[in-house]
């Protein structure tokens, strides 16, 4: 099924309830009409990272179930699957015949050791300090071959993910034999994951080096468009990249979204965010909440250091169960770009602001992707996180089929579904947005127009209240969308 412009649920195969046939049984039971699509999160059988360390791509983890749910699924729902362009697991049989056999393996290209990396051998500190790194260490792991001799061979990111090299023919079979299978079995879009680690340099901070970025991107979109299929380049950094990625007609992330959406409920102004709608990409996929952290790096330059230092201090004032320390090493966290907590107890578990957000999210250029967690509107998962020490885990819990039933029970849970389905099913989105200019700033006034169709969200940033006003177009009038 081609991409469409409605709502994306993003889930892990095991989150909404204990796997893949449960997943279906929600979206039939629960969610019609109200997400046309569905990101499944890493579904592969993984080594580590909740998926994200791959051991193939040809078998569903069988905790999950088969090949046979995730088809189903795509035949009702456009659906997204991840490829790690950037790595493999340690635990792979790619890098386990690289540790056996060394030189001799088949698999000896996929993999970059410093050895042959680095002219020297080795990079001088001045190097290492260059590259763009989210570890406090530098990018290898030390391995030991079968026959007794040892390399350090790139590793960025969890020491389970070992990097790829796709300079080499070998990685880019690879990575045209994985993707092709993607879709031949339902993906309608690709996200590559970590894309921007993907190219290295050496004397670069080998990070979305150009123009190597541009090579493998078309190399990759150059296989999956034969079969209908879009690709989504994930990077996490300064929002200019993403609008170099889409002058080139990629679909790219708002990720500067969740936080420029915080601080105007937080200031009650709308200048950032109207700044944003205005100059933003359009083929984007619009996000609050995600598996990973409220991104910080991505609104640099789009509010001052003093704007984003004051909402980062507004979440843990405000935020409800959030503290500084859940991003902390102490749990396991340490990454100055990101914040977690889910979206709902970022502003205060308040069902007011957190509506308002959703429809500030849905009225904004772009398809809309919502987390599962904030799909349910949940509440930060301390009982998780304490158990664990993983500081993300806070907004990853695990839902049973029968808290579902509960929590679409709640009022403001039937209220986002009733914004959701709106959003889907109104044409007035498949045209053109107008921003109009308000008296105050903490007014916001945004309409789209589609031929007859119109509708209008008016807010009150800091009331956290709103209307949306639609042209019914059988009566010819407008009314108030009732929630």
């Amino acid at each position: 099924m081609s991409i469409k412009n409605e709502i994306m649920l993003i889930t892990y195969a095991d989150s909404i309830g204990k796997d893949l046939k449960d997943l279906k049984f929600v979206l039939e039971t629960y969610l019609k009409n109200i997400v046309g699509g569905v990101h499944i999160l890493p579904f592969y059988p993984s080594s580590a990272d909740r998926g994200f360390a791959p051991m193939e791509y040809y078998q569903v983890d069988p905790k999950f179930g088969t090949w046979k749910e995730i088809e189903q699924i795509s035949e009702s729902y456009y659906t997204m699957y991840d490829f790690m362009i950037n790595h493999i697991s340690k635990s792979s049989v790619y890098f386990k015949d690289f540790l056996e056999n060394k030189d001799e393996s088949i698999y000896k290209d996929l993999f970059i050791k410093y050895s042959e990396f680095w002219t020297n051998g080795y990079p001088t500190q001045e190097q290492i300090d260059l590259i763009y790194k989210r570890k406090p260490r530098a990018p290898y792991i030390d391995v030991e071959f079968k026959d007794g001799t040892k390399e350090k061979i790139w590793c960025t990111f969890d020491e389970e993910q070992i990097d790829l090299d796709i300079s080499k023919k070998a990685t880019k079979d690879f990575i045209k034999e994985n993707l092709k299978f993607m879709c031949e079995n339902g993906a309608a879009l690709i996200r590559l994951d970590a894309f921007a680690y993907a190219t290295k340099k050496e004397g670069s901070n080998c990070f979305f080096i150009e123009p190597d970025t541009w090579e493998i991107l078309e190399y990759c979109k150059n296989i999956v468009e034969e079969y209908g299929v879009a690709l989504l380049p994930e990077i996490h950094e300064h929002y200019s990249i993403q609008k170099k990625i889409a002058e080139k007609g990629y679909y790219v992330y708002d990720f500067a979204l969740p936080m420029l959406v915080l601080h105007a409920l937080y200031s009650g102004t709308n200048k950032r965010l109207i700044n944003w709608f205005n100059t933003c990409p359009k083929k984007q996929f619009t996000t609050l909440d995600t598996h990973d952290g409220i991104g910080i790096v991505d609104v640099k330059d789009l509010m001052t250091d003093e704007e984003i230092e004051q909402t980062k201090s507004n979440l843990y004032e405000q935020g409800a169960n959030v503290k500084r320390k859940y991003s902390s090493t102490a749990y396991n966290n340490l990454d100055i770009y990101q914040v977690n907590c889910t979206y709902y107890s970022a502003l205060g578990d308040n069902d007011a602001a957190y509506l308002l957000a959703r429809a500030i999210q849905f009225f904004a250029p772009g398809i809309p992707q919502v987390y599962y967690v904030g799909l349910f509107a949940g509440k930060n998962d301390i009982e998780l996180l304490e158990k664990t020490k993983n500081g993300r885990d806070i907004n990853r819990h695990y839902y049973t089929l029968e808290e579902i039933q509960q929590e679409t029970q709640r009022d403001v849970v039937n209220k986002l579904f009733k914004l959701m389905a709106f959003r889907n099913n109104y044409k007035a989105f498949d045209g053109e947005m107008i921003i109009h200019p308000t008296e105050y700033e903490n007014k916001l006034k945004i309409e789209w127009i589609n031929n007859e169709y119109r509708a209008v969200l008016e807010a009150d940033l800091k009331q956290k209240s709103f209307n949306i006003l639609y042209k019914d177009i059988a009566e010819a009038v407008f009314k108030q969308l009732e929630l």
